[in-house]
Order: C-alpha cells, then sequence, then structure tokens
C-alpha cells in the first residue's frame, strides 16, 4: 500500500508542476482602437496613433491611383492587438467630407488596407498602405476636385 500512495503523491506532484509551469506560458493583449487622419499626416486615439503619408501622381477622373503609407503605433505601456484598419475619405473626425464646393468622397475609391494584423508590443509599430484613386463620374463636372487637398480618415482597432 505505501509503494500505491508514493505514486498517487508523485503523480499528483507532476500534475501539480506541470500545471504550474503551462500556467507561466500563458500570452495576452489588450484590445485597442485609434483613429487618424492624413493631409497633415497625424491623428491619435487613447491607444494607437496613426500617421501617414500620400504619394504618387496627381488625382485625375480614372488617371493614376496615390499610394498613403500609415504607421499604427502603440503608445502605451502593454501588447496591443492590431486587427483592423479602416481608411475612408472624410473629415478628421470620421464625418463626411465636404469641404470643398463641387468635390466629394463620392468622387474617390478607396482600396483595401494592406497590413500584417497582429499584437504590438509598447513601442512598437506596424506599417501598411492603401490606394486612393479618383473616380470618373459620368455626366458629373467634377472640377471642384482639381487641386483639392483629399483628406483620408484611418480607424485602427
Amino acid at each position: 500500500m505505501s509503494q500505491a500512495a508514493g505514486r498517487k503523491k508523485r503523480i499528483i506532484g507532476t500534475t501539480v508542476a506541470l500545471v504550474a509551469i503551462g500556467g507561466g506560458a500563458a500570452f495576452a493583449y489588450w484590445t485597442a482602437t485609434g483613429t487618424g487622419n492624413t493631409t497633415t499626416a497625424a491623428g491619435t486615439s487613447a491607444n494607437f496613433t496613426v500617421t501617414s503619408t500620400v504619394a504618387g501622381a496627381p488625382l485625375s477622373p480614372n488617371g493614376p491611383t496615390q499610394t498613403a503609407t500609415f504607421t499604427v503605433t502603440n503608445p502605451g505601456t502593454g501588447v496591443q492587438k492590431l486587427s483592423t484598419v479602416a481608411v475612408t475619405v472624410a473629415a478628421t473626425d470620421g464625418s463626411a467630407w465636404t469641404a470643398v464646393n463641387g468635390c466629394s468622397a463620392a468622387d474617390f475609391t478607396v482600396g483595401s488596407p494592406n497590413f500584417t494584423a497582429t499584437e504590438i508590443p509598447a513601442g512598437g509599430e506596424v506599417t501598411g498602405t492603401v490606394t486612393l484613386q479618383m473616380i470618373d463620374r459620368p455626366g458629373v463636372n467634377q472640377d471642384g476636385c482639381r487641386g483639392a487637398t483629399v483628406p483620408l480618415h484611418f480607424s485602427a482597432s
């Protein structure tokens, strides 16, 4: 009987040790959200900071695309999970952009953001790109868009 009791004690001890070791290998992260804009190339939120720059030929109906490069930064003290980045032609608060007479968000199309969804460590960052193109709206005078500064609104979560 003492052999069985000793064996049970070893099994219980081994199980406790494995649970303790396994518990120390857990991974965790905080979820976060944030917004940003480009024209001034900066925007912040409580959790993520989003900055961006735009490069490419001037936009024209069905003309070339421009590429916006954006960076999502985790200014926090812990790991944050970046899952999605949404980009729209919108005002800095995300509302409809109507700052230019004869030109609106309906004159542009924004591509799908290209970035890697990942956990971002404190002070870390993820870089991505998105395209912007002016579309041709048959029968609509788009002269108001000539020389306009088109605002891109970024929302990261």
